[in-house]
C-alpha cells in the first residue's frame, strides 16, 4: 500500500494489499464521499464571483457603475442582442434544477442539490471556459406537489441575464415537459445534461466501442435497462444516429417497453417512453435476461449496483460484447465483474474505472460550441455532432478497449468540440453569427486557457489553499475501516 498523493492519482494502489477488488471499489467509494464532505465544508463550497475588469483607480467605479453605465443601459434597450457583448450574458450559463433527482439519492430539497449545480459550474469554468451560477429552486405548488410548470416559467423569466440554460437533475416524468417547452420558447438554448448530455457521451463511447469491436451501429443488437430521462434520450440519439429501432429493447421497472404498454399510452407525462414503445422491441420480449441473450450492446443507467446486472445476463451476450454500467455512485455491476463473464468492453459513469462514460466531456465543450455563435437553441444535430467529435479526438489519438472516449484531463478536447458544435449551430440556422471553423476554435482554446491559468495563479498565490493532506489520510483512513 502506498501513500496517498495530493492529486489523488494513485487510488487504486493505497488501499491493503489484501483487499478485493470489489473491497477496493467499494473504499474508493466510501473515501471519495468522506473527503467531498470534508472538503466542501474547508473550503465553504467551491466556486466564487472574480472580477474581469480592473480598477485602476476608485474612479473607474463611474465607469463601471453609475453614472457611465447608463449607456450601456438604454443600448441593450435600443438592441437587447448587444446584451451578448457589453456584459457577460454571452458566456454565462444558469444552472437550473428543483433538485428533485440529485445523482443516485433522489430528492434532496432545493438547497440539497448546490454542491451538484456548483460542481457544473466548476467543470464548466475550468474545463468550457464558460462561467455559470447555480440555481437551485423550489417547483412544488400549494399543494406540494413538483410542478413543471413553475420550473418552466422560472427559466423564461430568468433567460434575459444568461446565454445557455443547463437544466439538471429535475426529476421524470417532468424533465421532459420542461425540456421540450424550453427548447422551443427560449430565446436561447437549453440544454438538459442528465439527458442530453449523457447521450451525447454514451453515443460517442458507442461509436468508439463498436469501431473497436468491428461491428456497425445498425447491425447490432442494444439493451438499455432503465428508461428515465438518460436512456430514453440515449434511446432516440442512436436512432437518429443510424441505430435499428427494432433490435433494440428498453426496460423500466415495470418491465420492458413495447407497443402494448397501455399504462405508457396513457399517462401523457410519459410521452417519450410512448414513442419509444411504439419504435422498439416490436418482438415484445418481456424480461432482461432473454433480451440479453445475444446482445451486442447494454447501456445500463438505472439502480446504483454493483449487483443490478447479473453475470449471467452477461456472459450471455454475443461476442466482442459492450458494456455500459453508469448509475453513480456504484455501477449496476463492476467492471472487473463483467470482464470475467465476457464483456469485451466496459464502460462506467465513474473517474476511477477505465473508459468513463461522463457528461463532464460534453457539456463543457457543447455549451462553449453553442454560447460562441449564440445559438439560440441546441439541436438534436448538434449533439450527435458533439458526440461524433467527441468520438473522432479519441481515434486521433488512439483508442483501445481500456480506453474508448476523452477523458477531462485531455484539455485539447474541448475546444475541438466547441468549434464541431459551433459549425452545426450555424449550419442549422440556429445561430446568431458567424464565424470560420478556425476562429471557433481559436476563442475557446484562448477561454479554456485563461479559466485555467486564473486557477492555477489563485494557487500559486495562495488565493486558493491547497487540501489539507490531514484530511485527505483520514478521509482514506476511515474508508479502509469501513471496509475491513
Amino acid at each position: 500500500m502506498k501513500e496517498i498523493s495530493l492529486n489523488l492519482g494513485n487510488l487504486n494502489e493505497v488501499f491493503p494489499d489484501e483487499f478485493t477488488q470489489e473491497q477496493i471499489a467499494k473504499g474508493k467509494t466510501l473515501f471519495l464521499k468522506r473527503l467531498s464532505e470534508g472538503a466542501h465544508k474547508f473550503y465553504s463550497g467551491k466556486i466564487q464571483t472574480v472580477p474581469k475588469a480592473p480598477v485602476p483607480g476608485f474612479n473607474w467605479f463611474n465607469v463601471w457603475y453609475t453614472p457611465g453605465v447608463s449607456k450601456v443601459s438604454t443600448d441593450i434597450r435600443d438592441r437587447n442582442d448587444s446584451s451578448f457583448e457589453l456584459t457577460n450574458r454571452g458566456n454565462l450559463v444558469a444552472v437550473v434544477s428543483d433538485s428533485t433527482r440529485v445523482l443516485g439519492d433522489g430528492d434532496c430539497t432545493p438547497s440539497g442539490g448546490l454542491g451538484v449545480m456548483e460542481g457544473k459550474a466548476f467543470l464548466m469554468k475550468y474545463l468550457g471556459g464558460v462561467d455559470g451560477v447555480a440555481l437551485c429552486i423550489d417547483s412544488k405548488d400549494e399543494n406540494g406537489k413538483n410542478d413543471p410548470e413553475r420550473i418552466i416559467q422560472f427559466v423564461k423569466m430568468v433567460q434575459h441575464s444568461f446565454g445557455a440554460i443547463n437544466l439538471e437533475d429535475i426529476s421524470q416524468p417532468n424533465c421532459y415537459r420542461v425540456l421540450d417547452v424550453l427548447r422551443e420558447e427560449c430565446e436561447i438554448p437549453v440544454w438538459h445534461d442528465d439527458a442530453q448530455g449523457t447521450a451525447c457521451v454514451t453515443l460517442a463511447g458507442v461509436i468508439n466501442a463498436l469501431k473497436l469491436a468491428g461491428k456497425k451501429i445498425g447491425d447490432v443488437r442494444i439493451v438499455l435497462n432503465g428508461a428515465g430521462a438518460s436512456n430514453t434520450t440515449i434511446a432516440r440519439l442512436l436512432i437518429a444516429d443510424g441505430a435499428d429501432p427494432a433490435k433494440m429493447i428498453l426496460f423500466d421497472t415495470k418491465g420492458s417497453l413495447h407497443p402494448d404498454r397501455k399504462d405508457c399510452e396513457c399517462d401523457k407525462r410519459f410521452y417519450r417512453k410512448w414513442e419509444l414503445c411504439q419504435s422498439t422491441n416490436p418482438g415484445k420480449i418481456p424480461t432482461i435476461e432473454e433480451a440479453m441473450k445475444n446482445a451486442d450492446v447494454l447501456i445500463s443507467l438505472s439502480t446504483p449496483g454493483p449487483d443490478v446486472i447479473k453475470r449471467p445476463w452477461i456472459k450471455s451476450m454475443a461476442s466482442k460484447s459492450v458494456v455500459f454500467c453508469c448509475a453513480n455512485p456504484v455501477p449496476e455491476i463492476y467492471p472487473y465483474a463483467a470482464k470475467e463473464e465476457g464483456a469485451f468492453i466496459v464502460a462506467t459513469g465513474r473517474g476511477d474505472f477505465p473508459n468513463q462514460v461522463n457528461n463532464s466531456i460534453g457539456f463543457p465543450g457543447i455549451l462553449k460550441g453553442a454560447l460562441l455563435v449564440r445559438a439560440r437553441k441546441i439541436t438534436d444535430n448538434m449533439a450527435i455532432r458533439a458526440a461524433h467529435s467527441l468520438a473522432d479526438y479519441a481515434e486521433s489519438r488512439g483508442i483501445s478497449p481500456e480506453n474508448i472516449v476523452p477523458n477531462m484531463e485531455e484539455a485539447g478536447v474541448f475546444p475541438h468540440e466547441a468549434a464541431d458544435v459551433a459549425m452545426q449551430a450555424i449550419a442549422d440556422g440556429v445561430a446568431r453569427i458567424t464565424m470560420t471553423r478556425e476562429e471557433a476554435f481559436e476563442k475557446a482554446t484562448k477561454d479554456i486557457e485563461h479559466s485555467r491559468s486564473l486557477t492555477r495563479s489563485l494557487m500559486d498565490n495562495g488565493f486558493i489553499e491547497q487540501p489539507p493532506i490531514e484530511m485527505i489520510k483520514a478521509a482514506l483512513t476511515w474508508a479502509i475501516e469501513q471496509v475491513k
